[in-house]
């Protein structure tokens, strides 16, 4: 008996040992990725060079640029493009493309939800310069890329976020088709209508009206479809749109007018006079659109894209 006990005792620590070292071949660490997930490359943003993973599949971004990493072949599970008026939802031309993505606020805020970001458990983050004060907490969270946007040249950003993620190919390809269509749109425009025809676009606002000139709304359709500017145009020389009352409304001599408004500026302005002697107005040549979405729409690469299909709809059921 005592032999047998000796020898059950033996095959016993014998098994253990070899289950232990049968064990010790693979990770201990519930959480450590495995190796195929580590892989990662470094790019340059605008601190310097960051080490990101090669194929990220859990991206945050509160820089507002979700539209141009969906471009880029990018989908986000976390997102700051939210509508200007409701930060609480997409943005009508965006709902397909960010759909199932949560809200993380909106992209013109410098801080946004630490505790939400992280509860996504993001891989990569991306932010703008405009969130650069949260950058050493996210950055505790997951590799963080900040971006540089230029104020008035939408193109350049394209170009420049897939510079940064090493697809400037892929955008400078969207881009061409993008150019080419917007040409299409704006020759159907010119043939229809006439190459002096003029048109403006503004959002009323507080008894202001915002011009849109060389950014947004008015930038797809002076730069991207090449229609005519009218005479009286205040220029903008910055990232903020011009501001004309109502006689330096007046004095904008346009064809066509595409108005921004939510439903109370709307009829606050439909009760002015000076508004209703326009002759624009007076001809039934004004294109009325809601301030969301139509506000932010032309800030958004997508949103663009989208617009050149609806501004020719737009301008063909005033005729």
């Amino acid at each position: 008996m005592k032999r047998n006990s000796i020898f059950k005792i033996v095959l016993f620590a014998s098994v253990a040992m070899l289950l232990f070292v049968g064990c010790s071949t693979t990770p201990t660490t519930p959480n450590e990725p495995d190796v195929g997930e580590m892989k990662t490359v470094t790019i340059t943003d605008v601190r310097g060079d960051v080490e990101i993973p090669e194929n990220p599949e859990r991206i945050v971004d509160l820089s507002g640029n979700s539209d141009i990493l969906s471009i880029l072949g990018y989908e986000v599970i976390g997102t700051a493009n939210s509508d200007a008026y409701d930060y609480t939802r997409f943005p009508s031309y965006l709902q397909e493309t960010l759909e199932g993505a949560t809200i993380l606020g909106y992209s013109m805020q410098d801080t946004m939800d630490i505790e939400a970001v992280m509860n996504l458990e993001p891989d990569l983050i991306i932010i703008s310069t405009v969130q650069e004060k949260m950058y050493d907490q996210l950055s505790n969270i997951a590799p963080t890329v900040m971006i540089q946007l230029e104020a008035l040249d939408w193109k350049e950003d394209v170009k420049a976020i897939g510079k940064v993620f090493n697809k400037l190919d892929v955008a400078e390809a969207w881009l061409e088709d993008y150019t080419a269509k917007a040409k299409v749109a704006g020759e159907e425009i010119l043939e229809s209508y006439g190459e002096n025809t003029t048109y403006l676009s503004f959002l009323a606002s507080g008894g202001q009206f915002y011009v849109f000139d060389g950014a947004g709304f008015g930038s797809v359709l002076y730069e991207d479809m090449e229609l005519r500017k009218p005479e009286g145009m205040p220029e903008q020389s910055n990232i903020s749109l011009p501001v004309v009352t109502y006689e330096g409304l007046a004095s904008i001599k346009s064809d066509y007018i595409f108005v921004i408004a939510t439903d109370e500026d709307l009829k606050v302005l439909e009760e002015n006079t000076i508004w209703n002697n326009l002759p624009s107005v007076r001809e039934g040549k004004v294109i009325k659109l809601g301030a969301s979405p139509y506000f932010n729409q032309g800030y958004s690469s997508i949103g663009r894209e989208v617009l050149l299909d609806e501004i020719v709809e737009m301008l063909n059921e005033t005729k």
